[in-house]
């Protein structure tokens, strides 16, 4: 082989091993906010960073699938759980755009779907994804092309109908193709004083492996699914800053879309098969003190 040859040869495993780095995507996100004293910090007995913090350090943004109702003025929370730290969630999710991150839809009133189109029809359904929406569009001046429906459960008809409008549904289907499904981190069961069923041996070492599963069968892009919690803002330092050591590069959930969305492949949609069917299981939960309740 001629060095003319050899050089260009090395020069394409370069490019190659630039191009896989550059591909091993995440899009970190949090849903059931704004909640404030988790987004700026608590001021209560545990006082702590708040999750802003922790992604502003990392040169981190996320994008946050919010609840609607929160979106109102003068609300800051359920005060049944969450902590008053004189940021209303309005001004929180304004603070949140003004700084680069997305805001998405988690619907309006957080209930369960398919049991609310059981009890109050389908056009209650939509309306309440709808309402959603517009309550992040008075934030952002833009419609959210996102929902992530509480419990990841939606009817049938009512997907359709939405997907219709242009709503991309987040999914853990194992009807979508593996890097188009989200990984649930299972962070909700770790939260509250008495935590039962929290990944072992830690949060962050449970969603590690989800990923490593992932990766032994070639899908290197992942959509995190996260909630706005404090146990959940712990374990954040630890995780980007292992994630990054990988060669992962952190993007939005819009970016993500536009880079692996238009890559999807059949090869990635065969491993469908192949990785187990419970890496993504939701589990189900009750609200803690912390405010968790259903993703």
């Amino acid at each position: 082989m001629s060095v003319r040859k050899l050089l260009v040869l090395l020069a394409l495993l370069l490019l190659s091993s630039s191009a896989l780095c550059s591909d091993k995507l995440i899009a970190l996100t949090f849903d059931d906010g704004p909640r404030p004293y988790v987004l700026f910090g608590s001021k209560g007995e545990h006082p702590g960073p708040g999750l802003v913090s922790v992604l502003d350090t990392n040169g981190v943004k996320a994008t946050f699938f919010v609840v609607g109702w929160r979106l109102t003025p003068k609300t800051w929370g359920d005060k049944r759980y969450e902590e008053n730290v004189g940021i209303t969630c309005l001004d929180a999710a304004q603070r949140l755009v003004h700084d680069g991150y997305e805001l998405e839809d988690h619907t309006y009133s957080h209930v369960e779907l398919r049991s609310a189109e059981r009890k109050q029809g389908e056009q209650w359904v939509l309306g309440d994804v709808n309402r959603g929406a517009q309550a992040i569009k008075a934030v952002t001046g833009s419609q959210p092309h996102y929902l992530r429906p509480p419990d990841w459960i939606i009817p049938d008809d009512a997907r359709h109908d939405l997907e219709r409008q242009r709503y991309q549904l987040l999914t853990i289907s194992n009807d979508n193709p593996v890097a188009m499904r989200d990984i649930n981190s299972l962070d909700y069961l770790c939260a509250g004083k008495h935590p039962a069923g929290c990944p072992k041996p830690s949060l962050a070492e449970g969603v590690l492996k989800q990923i490593e599963q992932r990766e032994k069968h070639g899908v290197y892009t992942h959509i995190l699914a996260f909630h706005e919690l404090s146990t959940t803002t712990a374990v954040m330092p630890k995780l980007i800053a292992e994630l990054k050591a990988r060669g992962y590069r952190f993007v939005t959930l819009s970016e993500y879309m536009r880079l692996v969305g238009s890559k999807r492949s059949s090869a990635q949609s065969r491993t469908g098969d192949i990785i187990p069917r419970d890496v993504n299981l939701r589990q189900s939960t009750t609200a803690t003190p912390d405010g968790s309740g259903r993703p």
